[in-house]
């Protein structure tokens, strides 16, 4: 086989989990995407073959999430180059284990580290969990109910399971094996989750306080509008929509950073702020929650964070991305899964003094932003709200902590107009269904510019906006008190998988540091 042929059968896989990605995509398709790069790995034996498995990859990543490219091209670029580089060290990790110790470690060794892999990109400073197996199957919630037991990567194990079958039946076929026990075992694995997932969706019965709510979508263009208006004027605003819209005995739900103009903490203007909406919230009985840009400003080098950010003389400021919380007293969260290169520079102590502050600037200030280490909900006599800011969205362990602080439904703030009108917004909300099925929890979502919603712990949509449409959505969400199975144990499965590949992996340097006979 040539390089050329070996190219084309990788672009292949890569295109097929293209063409199974949500929202646009035929899920089904996942389970062949691996084939072909099963099929290299047993059919081709030239040294170039990392650069084939890369090609491969890369054109998954590139054509996946092309709308990275509407914001940053050089992000776009870096993640799509750095993410594939990854999968084809899984991949070449695989076929070196496979060669050296036999092919059933090989594939338990492809299956675990690459649930390894996608758990490093939850973790680490390069965080891009975006195309985890797992996620493909979101506008399919009727067939991964289960996730409430295994999370994502229960689907990822799914996806890799029955690539891995697939192609030992088919390699049988080219070699006039019969199959009949591995056909009968792909059969299984495919139907008995289906089934036990559509029983599970059509007899659980959604439980829960039911809560009014109104969620607004004030449409900004984030590049040109979004960081020019002031405060009062979005106080200005919000008093308007309360007022013309007769909003009375509700939680209100505003995007992130509503109130973009900065706003430093416990200071007279903040104080002011909290005030006056709690006066509007006093006299029309509700509740707000709003994404908002805070700061402190911090004299003193003995109080400095990680992330403290040197604005002169012995002066430094601390900046968040935040979320407040507007009843009888007023809270806040600051988002702590930040954007890399936009939020946050990676490996800040290592990078920052080579490249100094170079972080892209999407309307505010290019600084470092700020996070807190714990989750906490939100919590008033009438509402107990788990507050995710954005990104913070596509990471299910990391969500689970505000569950078992008390969140009772799961409140999403984002703004998704950086993608403009692409698959980009449309993935953000719909992995938004898989955190619901993972805690059973509503889903309450409000997009500056985006799709803004309600999502039952079903995963099923109840309501949602359209995109660059300026709105308000009034109607009802429940909350409850179930701590699934995932709440409780978080990946599990990863932990699992991450013994074995240890346990794999040292056998492998065993016998390749071992003396020949």
């Amino acid at each position: 086989m040539n390089i050329y042929k070996a190219l084309l059968i990788t672009t292949i896989g890569g295109l097929l989990f293209t063409a199974a990605w949500p929202t646009y995509g035929f899920f089904p398709l996942v389970f062949l995407g691996l084939i072909p790069f099963l099929y290299i790995n047993e059919f081709y034996k030239e040294k170039n073959i990392f650069l084939v498995f890369f090609v491969g990859f890369f054109i998954w990543n590139i054509t996946s999430t092309y709308w990275l490219s509407y914001a940053t091209i050089f992000g776009y670029l870096f993640a799509c180059t750095v993410n594939s580089f990854m999968m084809t060290i899984v991949f070449y990790l695989f076929r070196k284990v496979k060669i050296k110790t036999n092919e059933k470690l090989g594939f338990i060794f492809l299956i675990t580290i690459w649930i390894c892999y996608e758990k490093l990109h939850l973790v680490w400073d390069f965080s891009w969990p975006w195309l985890i197996f797992g996620n493909v199957f979101s506008e399919n919630t009727w067939i991964i109910q289960w996730y409430e037991y295994t999370g994502v990567f229960g689907g990822t194990l799914w996806v890799l399971v029955t690539n891995i079958l697939l192609f030992k039946i088919y390699s049988n076929y080219l070699k006039g094996v019969q199959s009949k026990r591995l056909i009968y075992t792909l059969i299984s694995i495919l139907i008995i989750p289906s089934i036990i997932s559509f029983g599970i969706y059509k007899t659980f019965e959604e439980d829960g306080e039911i809560k009014n709510i109104s969620i607004v979508q004030p449409n900004v263009d984030p590049y040109s509008e979004k960081y020019s208006i002031t405060n009062n004027d979005n106080l200005n605003y919000l008093k308007n929509i309360i007022e013309e819209n007769k909003i009375e005995n509700s939680l209100i739900l505003f995007p992130e950073t509503f109130f973009s103009e900065g706003v430093q903490i416990n200071s007279y203007y903040y104080n002011e702020l909290s005030n006056k909406i709690r006066d509007l919230n006093s006299k029309h009985k509700n509740e707000i929650f709003s994404g908002i840009e805070l700061y402190e400003v911090l004299y003193d080098s003995t109080e400095l964070k990680e992330f403290s950010n040197k604005i002169g003389d012995n002066r430094w400021i601390n900046i968040y991305n935040s979320a407040i919380y507007f009843n009888d007293k007023t809270d806040y969260y600051h988002k702590s899964k930040l954007v890399v290169g936009v939020e946050k520079m990676p490996y800040r102590n290592i990078l920052e003094p080579i490249l100094g502050q170079v972080l892209l600037d999407f309307g505010g200030l290019s600084l470092t932003r700020g996070f807190q280490k714990r989750r906490h909900a939100f919590k008033s006599s009438n509402y107990n709200i788990s507050p995710i800011i954005c990104y913070e969205s596509i990471y299910g362990e990391y969500l689970t902590d505000y569950v078992k602080d008390g969140g009772k439904v799961l409140a999403i703030i984002t703004n998704d107009a950086w993608w403009d009108y692409s698959e980009g917004h449309r993935q953000h909300f719909s992995y938004a269904k898989l955190r619901a099925i993972e805690t059973r929890k509503n889903v309450i979502r409000s997009a500056n510019t985006g799709i803004s919603g309600i999502i039952d712990s079903k995963g099923d949509e109840i309501i949602k906006t359209e995109y660059n449409q300026e709105t308000i959505l009034s109607g009802n969400y429940k909350e409850n008190d179930i701590i699934t199975f995932y709440v409780k144990y978080g990946d599990y499965i990863y932990r699992i998988a991450l013994f074995f590949v240890i346990i794999i992996f040292s056998y492998y340097l065993s016998l390749k540091l071992s003396p020949r006979k």
